[in-house]
């Protein structure tokens, strides 16, 4: 497991940005790399990524120093930590919902006297000098993701947490359990979003958002969010657009 650059930039207060493939390729990890962001976002909840490409996937990452971030399928032990033990640079949690559930997370991710992660390994011992729970412990992010009213109901116990690097807020879900579904754009759905960004600001804690284009990134970067996260589709959808254009004229 190497340094996490994503991560220390984060406790300096500076801001990170995660693209999400949306494929199991690590061709295109590197390629993404290669193109300045902070991190990859790999998706084991949702997308198709099995975990013999999470580790094709995080080598990929490791050689163009980008930090891979694996979203596990739920909040529990084995699942987080063969996640980690993959060499994972952090772990995104999905629908933490009460302070009871972000302390779980943070236990399954770090090793004692945080926590009480399983104690394997893997690849992400490989070549670590010293203490590597110690190393793994000091490198590994864990964000827990706000995914329903009853976070942000909960949200200042939830803050109390220690060691979880982010907040990220998803108004997909968030949207559904506010009775808009599908509406990420409803004006009530925008209110609770930027809320939820200022009180996870005022707390000195670092708020995640999901950004579609440079405009709503500039937004949020306003409002004080430190962890950006954007879908490679939302970024080629409009050029591919601009440039099949031309043959439409």
């Amino acid at each position: 497991m190497r340094h996490n650059r994503a991560k220390e930039k984060l406790s300096r207060g500076k801001p990170i940005t995660v693209v999400a493939p949306g494929y199991s390729s690590a061709g295109l990890v590197e390629l993404l790399g290669h193109m300045g962001f902070d991190a990859v976002f790999i998706d084991c909840e949702h997308g198709p990524v099995g975990w013999e490409d999470v580790e094709h996937m995080v080598r990929a990452a490791e050689l163009v120093d980008v930090t891979p971030i694996v979203r596990v399928q739920s909040n529990d032990p084995s699942t987080i930590t063969r996640a980690l033990d993959r060499g994972a640079g952090g772990v995104q949690v999905p629908h933490v919902n009460t302070r009871t559930e972000a302390e779980a997370a943070v236990r399954s991710a770090k090793f004692a006297p945080i926590g009480h992660r399983g104690f394997a390994g893997g690849r992400s011992a490989l070549g670590v000098k010293g203490s590597f729970t110690q190393h793994a412990n000091d490198e590994t992010m864990v964000i827990a993701m706000l995914e329903e009213a009853e976070a942000l109901r909960n949200l200042d116990e939830i803050l109390k947490v220690p060691h979880i690097d982010a907040f990220f807020l998803a108004p997909g879900d968030l949207s559904q359990s506010m009775g808009y579904p599908g509406h990420l754009d409803h004006p009530e759905v925008q209110a609770a979003m930027d809320d939820g960004v200022s009180r996870i600001r005022a707390a000195g804690r670092a708020a995640g958002v999901l950004t579609t284009d440079a405009a709503s990134a500039r937004r949020y970067l306003d409002l004080g969010a430190l962890f950006f996260y954007v879908a490679l589709a939302s970024l080629l959808r409009p050029t591919a657009r601009d440039f099949l254009s031309v043959f439409k004229e």
